[in-house]
């Protein structure tokens, strides 16, 4: 065990810990409650937000909580203007150039918290057209009177899950899961440079010509709406999403002896989702693709 100072208040936690860690497991409601996009449970620290930093003594610049291991004597402050300024340009940022709309009631709400303000960059430039096949360090002068954007066409190229990857924050979680965190499939990765920067499949393939195995892992983990099954992006097209009425319930599924829970998210009678707890000792969160899209045979849907 070691001893760390947050916030003027001494914590005790064992010596592998992160400092996010320890704000979860020790403490105060407002310290665990640390904005994080990159970050999961379940997942190996990704360190690509950058909104989750705090300032620790001694250090040059502000380290990523959810990496930075603990050392006995730190001394963390997770709630000085340094940090506080930091998290609302990191969330201005992402927001001026990404659609943030369907992100977790928890992004919505550090929103508001740290006060961040995305139109302050300017209105948002044109959609995209060649973001996909840019070649990487040619960028085009910007005009100053806009907010880049990494806005473009919605990708639906199957009938499980689609891309709309104007919501795209390269928080670099569904190529962990695709990769060595969950799935070991390696379907995408990160393509091109700065702003330019997005995820892709190996030259840039459809999804039915890549090695992508619909397991679904990486719409589990994304934090944007980004990813998301077709179900959902139909009736939020149709204007049919409501997730006030959602219910969720845990059964067992039945495809295989493995014994993965799922959790069923039902609106309105129908099936709309499944996931899985990312602390069940099976499937860490994670499903092949009969656990989380093999569903539409126990629901009654009116045909097309």
């Amino acid at each position: 065990m070691v001893t760390l100072t947050v916030d003027g208040d001494e914590l005790r936690v064992p010596e592998d810990a992160t400092i996010l860690d320890a704000l979860h497991a020790e403490g105060t409601p407002a310290q665990a409650d640390t904005p994080t996009l990159c970050w999961a449970p379940n997942m190996d620290p990704i360190n690509a937000c950058r909104v989750c930093v705090v300032e620790v003594e001694n250090s040059r610049v502000l380290v990523p909580s959810c990496a930075r291991k603990v050392e006995d004597g730190m001394v963390v402050r997770t709630d000085s203007e340094k940090v506080r300024h930091s998290r609302r340009m990191v969330l201005e940022l992402l927001a001026s150039s990404a659609d943030m709309s369907q992100a977790s009631a928890d992004v919505a709400r550090w929103t508001a918290e740290y006060g961040v303000d995305a139109a302050r960059y300017g209105p948002p430039a044109p959609p995209s057209t060649d973001r996909d096949t840019r070649h990487a360090g040619h960028h085009h002068a910007p005009d100053g009177a806009t907010a880049e954007t990494v806005a473009q066409p919605v990708k639906i190229d199957n009938d499980l899950y689609v891309r709309d990857y104007s919501r795209c924050i390269m928080c670099y979680k569904c190529v962990n899961a695709c990769g060595t965190d969950a799935q070991f499939t390696f379907a995408i990765s990160a393509a091109g440079r700065g702003f330019d920067a997005r995820i892709a499949t190996e030259f840039n393939a459809e999804l039915p010509d890549s090695a992508c195995v619909y397991c679904g892992n990486c719409i589990g983990v994304c934090p944007t709406g980004a990813l998301k099954s077709v179900r959902e992006h139909e009736l939020r097209s149709d204007g049919d999403w409501h997730p006030d009425e959602e219910t969720v319930t845990t059964t067992i599924c039945s495809f295989c002896g493995v014994g993965c829970n799922l959790e069923l998210h039902v609106q309105q009678g129908s099936i709309v989702n499944v996931t899985s707890p990312a602390d069940h000792s099976v499937t860490h969160g994670h499903l092949c693709i009969k656990g989380r899209f093999g569903f539409q045979h126990v629901q009654n849907l009116p045909q097309a």
